[in-house]
C-alpha cells in the first residue's frame, strides 16, 4: 500500500490530524493495534479549550459537540473554605471552554473517517516504522496473520506513551524531561447530575478534588489518594463519603450519588521529550509529552500538535514549503512547555505533598494560593491559561 501520511494511533489526534489532512486533499492511512471498542472504551478528559473547539469545527466534526457539549464560562477554586469563582469569560475577553467528553470526541471523529471511506486498520500488530531518517520512510504491521508494507512521504506518531513511534528513534536522539508526583487521582464516572453547573477545583486538608462533568446528567469526580491505594479499596460509599468529607458543606448537600460506571486511579506525572521530531517520523500528543490532569492540558496539548503538524503538511503538499518541517518541534515545543508550567502549577497550587514538602514549600504554597485567588491578576493569568494560549501562525 502506499500513502502520503501514514498515522500510527487511532485515538483523538491521530484521527483529527486524518481528518484535517484528508479534508486538504492528502491521503491518510491511520493504524491502530487496538479494537475500535477498545478505543472507545479509554474514559479520559472533557475539558475542550477554545483552540480545540474551534479546530474540531475546521475539521467539519463539531455538529454533536456543538448540540450537546456544555460551554463554560467560569470555574470555582475552592481553598481554606473559601470560594472563588473564575470567571474565564470576562477575564479573558470572552474566550470559555467546551466540556465534552474524549471518548465523544473520538466517536465523532470515528463516525466522520468512516463516512468519509479513508482508510483505517484496526487491531493491527507488530507496527514498526522504517527508514524514518531516509527519503522513503515506510511502516509494516501484521493483520490476520499476513504481513504488511505502508510506503509513504511522512509518519506521524499518534500512538501514546507506551507507542512504538517513540521507541523507534534511535538512542541518544531524545532528551527526557520528567517529574513524578507523589499522588495519584481516583477517578469515579456516574449517571448523576452535576454537583455544580461549574467545575469545582478544591484544596482540602485530606487531598485534592475535581467535581467535573460529562453533560448535565453524568459526572466525574476525582479524590487526591496515595500512590500505593488499590481501586478495590474504594467501594462506591467509601468513595461518596470521602468526597463529601472534602467539600463544603453546602455542596456536599446537594451531591446525588450513584453507583460507579467505572473507577480507576491514574498516578500524576510530568513528560516531555525533545524534539518531537526525527527525519520524516513526527510526534504528536502522548507520544512526545504527558501533562498531569490539574490543569485540563491533556488532549489540549495533542490538538495543539495537531494543528501544527496539519498545516505545516499542507504547506509543504500544496506549496512545496519542506523547509518548514523543521518548526514543527519548536512550534510545538513552545506551546507544550507552557502547558507543562500550567498543569505543574495547578497541580502544585491545589494537593497536600505531606511528608514530600517541607515547611519552606508549604509557606510558599500558601503564599501562591492567597496571590492568585485574592489578586485580579492572579485570576486573570490562570483563566488565560486554563482558556488556552493562541497558537501561533506557520508562516
Amino acid at each position: 500500500m502506499k500513502t502520503q501520511v501514514a498515522i500510527i494511533g487511532a485515538g483523538p489526534s491521530g484521527l483529527l490530524l486524518g481528518q484535517l489532512l484528508h479534508k486538504a486533499g492528502i491521503d491518510t492511512l491511520i493504524v491502530e493495534r487496538q479494537t475500535p471498542d477498545y478505543v472507545l472504551g479509554r474514559i479520559r478528559a472533557g475539558v475542550l479549550e477554545q483552540g480545540t473547539v474551534d479546530l474540531l469545527r475546521e475539521a467539519g466534526v463539531s455538529a454533536r459537540m456543538d448540540a450537546e457539549g456544555l460551554v463554560h464560562e467560569g470555574v470555582e477554586l475552592l481553598v481554606g473554605g473559601r470560594r472563588q469563582r473564575l470567571d474565564l469569560k470576562r477575564l479573558t475577553g470572552g474566550k470559555t471552554v467546551m466540556v465534552y467528553g474524549q471518548t465523544e470526541v473520538t466517536r465523532d471523529l470515528m463516525q466522520a473517517r468512516e463516512l468519509n471511506g479513508a482508510p483505517i486498520i484496526y487491531a493491527a500488530s507488530n507496527v514498526q516504522p522504517h527508514d524514518i531518517a531516509g527519503e522513503r520512510p515506510y511502516l509494516t504491521y501484521e493483520k490476520d496473520g499476513q504481513q504488511h508494507r505502508v510506503d509513504c512521504d511522512y509518519i506521524a506518531g499518534c500512538d501514546g506513551f507506551h507507542g512504538v513511534a517513540r521507541q523507534s528513534i534511535p538512542p541518544g536522539v531524545l532528551k527526557e524531561y520528567e517529574r513524578i508526583y507523589p499522588f495519584g487521582w481516583l477517578g469515579l464516572l456516574a449517571d448523576t447530575p452535576p454537583v455544580n453547573h461549574e467545575l469545582i477545583y478544591a484544596h482540602h486538608e485530606r487531598g485534592f478534588v475535581l467535581c467535573s462533568q460529562r453533560s448535565q446528567t453524568r459526572s466525574r469526580y476525582y479524590l487526591q489518594v496515595a500512590l500505593e491505594e488499590r481501586v478495590e479499596d474504594w467501594p462506591d460509599a467509601r468513595f461518596w463519603g470521602e468526597l463529601k468529607a472534602r467539600l463544603p458543606a453546602d455542596v456536599a448537600e446537594r451531591l446525588v450519588t450513584g453507583p460507579a460506571l467505572e473507577k480507576s486511579i491514574a498516578p500524576l506525572r510530568s513528560h516531555v521529550v525533545e524534539p518531537m521530531q526525527h527525519g520524516r517520523l513526527f510526534l504528536v500528543g502522548d507520544a512526545a509529552h504527558i501533562v498531569p490532569p490539574t490543569g485540563a492540558k491533556g488532549l489540549n496539548l495533542a490538538a495543539s500538535d495537531v494543528n501544527y503538524l496539519y498545516r505545516i503538511l499542507v504547506k509543504v503538499y500544496r506549496e512545496g514549503r519542506t523547509d518548514l518541517l523543521a518548526q514543527y518541534s519548536p512550534m510545538a515545543l513552545r506551546r507544550v512547555w507552557k502547558g507543562e508550567r500550567f498543569s505543574w502549577f495547578m497541580t502544585q497550587l491545589l494537593h497536600d505533598f505531606g511528608e514530600h514538602q517541607d515547611d519552606w514549600d508549604r509557606k510558599m504554597q500558601a503564599a501562591d494560593r492567597e496571590y492568585y485567588l485574592g489578586s485580579e491578576a492572579g485570576l486573570l493569568n490562570i483563566a488565560e491559561n486554563y482558556v488556552g494560549l493562541p497558537f501561533e501562525e506557520v508562516a
